[in-house]
């Protein structure tokens, strides 16, 4: 009788990175933390606010490229 050895059953669990600094911190000090971010960016007028006028010209530039037959991966 042969046996055939899979790809599969060489395989060794990727080894867990440890978490450092930010990614390591409880996931409500992260919102905590970015949401602090994103008040000063709107204090110091470095944020940008989208219009509706803005937004339905960028829907409609993203709509005429996928109608074009441009395959682009849904942007998350």
């Amino acid at each position: 009788m042969e046996q055939t050895v899979h790809d599969s059953d060489n395989l060794k669990p990727a080894p867990k990175k440890s978490l450092r600094g930010f990614a390591a911190m409880d996931p409500q000090r992260q919102r905590e933390i970015a949401s602090l971010g994103g008040r000063a960016a709107h204090q110091s007028g470095h944020a940008h606010e989208f219009t509706s006028e803005e937004a339905r010209a960028a829907g409609k530039k993203r709509h005429a490229r996928a109608s074009d037959g441009v395959s682009e991966a849904p942007r998350a």
